[in-house]
């Protein structure tokens, strides 16, 4: 397996700061469940030789399996000098707007690693003159360290979430598709909400929740390139995703 860690670890670096800072989100694609905000500082004065090789197979959380996201989730932890994690409920989402919602948990995150962090990193934003001075790059989970780790955070973090949910509500096959949109399509039944106003979210293009199977099936992914899942469309539930 490559070992991407070292081009992102290289590219944190180059920018010539002790401490850096990266941001991401996992979950905005999503039509149930919450949003997830992550921020991860590495210290790369200390993080050398024996401290920096659990971070060998560093990537963009959507290019891991869910083993190996878990695998990192432990190494980022072990390695990263501060680890931050907000949960934006999707009440907080459909009141503010998922847009403005993503924007301040991502400038939340930069606030509470601000400071040490000397450079702040960010996938793909501008946060606005609020936030603490920082870069967004284009693609930065596939690029930088601090990305790719704040982007493992907020994933293993929200499927857990997510599988904590599919605990309460195993018919919508959450642990499978984790409320993705891509990857969730309804199979016939008859309610046709997710359970609740805690799980379902209203901005995302759709009111109403997937259909809840009928028993014996579950709700199926059809496979997502954002959230890494795939799944079977009856039977038992499929290998988790999460």
């Amino acid at each position: 397996m490559k070992r991407t860690g070292q081009k992102l670890l290289r590219f944190d670096r180059r920018l010539g700061a002790r401490f850096v800072a990266g941001t991401d989100e996992a979950g905005r694609g999503s039509l149930a469940g919450p949003l997830v905000v992550a921020g991860v500082l590495l210290d790369y004065g200390s993080l050398r030789d024996h401290r920096v090789r659990p971070l060998g197979f560093l990537n963009d959380s959507k290019q891991c399996s869910p083993e190996r996201r878990e695998a990192l989730f432990r190494a980022v932890v072990g390695c990263a000098e501060r680890v931050a994690v907000r949960v934006i409920a999707p009440g907080e989402i459909d009141r503010n707007g998922l847009h403005r919602s993503n924007l301040a948990g991502l400038r939340a995150m930069l606030e509470a690693l601000t400071p040490p962090a000397e450079a702040c990193l960010v996938d793909g934003f501008r946060l606005g003159p609020t936030a603490p001075e920082h870069t967004a790059v284009v693609d930065g989970d596939e690029k930088s360290a601090a990305i790719a780790a704040a982007s493992i955070v907020a994933k293993v973090t929200r499927d857990r979430l997510m599988r904590r949910l599919d605990a309460l509500y195993p018919a919508y096959g959450f642990a499978q598709h984790v409320g993705c949109r891509a990857c969730a399509r309804p199979v016939r039944g008859a309610p046709t909400e997710f359970p609740g106003a805690l799980l379902r979210r209203r901005d995302g293009c759709l009111e109403q929740g997937p259909a809840a199977p009928p028993s014996g099936e579950r709700c199926a992914g059809t496979g997502c390139a954002a959230c890494g899942s795939s799944a079977r469309t009856s039977g038992p539930a499929a290998t988790s995703s999460t």
